[in-house]
């Protein structure tokens, strides 16, 4: 069965298992979720993940969740880009999101980063989500 946003679904996942308080959800695993979780666990919005192999061509990733004092550390994901309408922004058009705060994630031709990371790379690309 092939998803029509595989980015929105991950994202769903992890707000989901936020919201009942589980400490890890397990999603599809791709290249590039692995590259938007890295960019999660690099800014400190998960601890960690790993990819498993389910059976042979059928990957997961096993995502922990991060709580501070019995909250979740991500009080907000949303998804800006989606398959109908896709947001792409300059690098010097790149809002700051909830005054620095909360960080976008983009897909860039140097491959998923935020928006920080972004503009020290002087390069600007798809805006996937906003997290805070």
């Amino acid at each position: 069965m092939s998803m029509s946003d595989p980015v929105a679904d991950l994202l769903t996942r992890i707000r989901n298992g936020q919201q009942a308080g589980k400490d890890a959800v397990v999603a599809p695993a791709s290249k590039f979720r692995m590259g938007l979780l890295d960019v999660l666990k690099r800014e400190g919005y998960i601890r960690n993940y790993e990819s498993y192999n389910v059976r042979s061509g059928v990957n997961e990733v096993r995502i922990e969740l991060k709580y501070f004092d019995g909250e979740p550390v991500i009080k907000q994901i949303n998804r800006v880009s989606r398959p109908g309408q896709r947001v792409y922004s300059r690098i010097a058009d790149l809002p700051k999101f909830y005054n620095g705060l909360g960080i976008a994630i983009l897909s860039t031709p140097r491959g998923v980063m935020s928006d920080n990371e972004a503009r020290e790379a002087n390069v600007g690309g798809e805006v996937l989500c906003q997290v805070f």
